[in-house]
């Protein structure tokens, strides 16, 4: 008898934890800006005092939409009656009356600006932010050892799960991406799931070895560090690959490409190289898109011994999916897998630190 594929109706849920809206800077520009989320709208945007501000984006009033609106002062105003709602949520205004209504409120989200990217804090029991799920401050991202980051972004049309299971699925590498691994490793702990491999990409080492460390800090952001090697030149990169989710069937995967500057290059050559790289990232990502967009979900996948603990991934991942008192302990316990194929210089992972 064929297996029977099951899927069971998505959780009307979206994952506790931070989640990227874009390059901060692009929010600095005296205007409110749409940013659709967790099945609502909100509406981000720079006060006169330099703070950014998240707030939902419906009017309590009459439903307008405050991201169409203007910023004025430390408010933002409602483009229907031009009721303005302070950075607290609460409107501090009404032109055309003097009393306003003490539930003239909307709701106000958590911000962090990090590695110059924008994040909220999502969390359905409305708790602060987890000091124990930071956002990791990379370097990197301020050096002018680096290139500038390049940030890309797409709407992907099916439930984020589908991302994050790549974080151990490991012989998707060599037939979707020509990148086979001879070394693969998870390590679940906490908040965070590593995966580290050596492998080679024609793309991106050509015939060298390629090392990477990717790193998810909760279930939405991933920090990707690579070493490799191209006509005799080494390449250091940073890849950050964030989801957000738009609502349970669609999301915004941001994708930002780093390229470390090669000493005694010119600033043309290493602008070249690094436009190349970002190129050839972009193009490997994209094919990942081409698959989620041509699948079903799939809750019992039928595995082989080399799959990678797809299992064990779901398990860490669906800790972000239940009330922080409903974690168990299985979930953020510290967990360890490895499939080697061949790797005789496994402390050539160390030149990832």
């Amino acid at each position: 008898m064929a297996h029977q594929i099951e899927a069971k109706p998505i959780e009307q849920r979206f994952a506790r934890g931070w989640h990227c809206v874009g390059l901060a800077a692009d929010f600095k520009d005296g205007k409110p800006h749409r940013i659709d989320a967790f099945g609502t709208r909100l509406v981000a945007f720079q006060g006169e005092d330099g703070a950014l501000n998240v707030l939902d984006a419906w009017c309590p009033h009459m439903g307008g939409d405050l991201s169409m609106g203007a910023v004025e002062g430390n408010t933002v105003a409602c483009p229907f009656h031009g009721w303005r709602y302070g950075a607290d949520g609460k409107a501090a205004e009404i032109p055309y009356c003097k009393r306003v209504p003490p539930k003239a409120k909307v709701r106000t989200w958590h911000v962090q600006e990090e590695n110059r990217l924008l994040f909220v804090w999502h969390d359905p029991e409305g708790n602060p932010p987890d000091p124990q799920q930071p956002i990791p401050h990379y370097k990197a991202c301020f050096s002018d050892n680096w290139s500038p980051m390049t940030l890309t972004s797409w709407v992907i049309n099916t439930n984020n799960r589908e991302l994050v299971d790549n974080i151990a699925d490991m012989a998707h590498f060599d037939v979707v991406h020509g990148a086979p691994p001879v070394y693969f490793a998870n390590l679940f702990e906490g908040h965070k799931a590593t995966q580290l491999m050596v492998g080679s990409s024609a793309r991106l080492s050509g015939e060298s070895r390629l090392l990477s460390r990717a790193t998810y800090h909760g279930p939405a952001n991933l920090f990707v560090e690579m070493v490799g090697a191209f006509d005799g030149l080494t390449i250091r990169s940073m890849l950050i690959t964030c989801n957000t989710p738009i609502d349970l069937n669609s999301f915004r995967l941001f994708y930002g490409v780093l390229v470390e500057r090669i000493p005694g290059l010119s600033d043309e050559q290493n602008q070249a190289i690094a436009a190349q790289y970002v190129e050839q990232a972009q193009a490997a990502l994209l094919e990942d898109v081409a698959i989620w967009d041509n699948k079903v979900r799939i809750d019992n996948p039928v595995l082989c011994e080399n799959d990678g603990p797809i299992y064990a991934a779901r398990r860490w991942y669906q800790q972000f999916y239940v009330d922080v008192a409903q974690i168990e302990p299985d979930m953020r316990e510290s967990r360890r897998f490895e499939l080697d194929f061949g790797l005789d210089d496994k402390p050539a992972l160390h030149h990832l630190d």
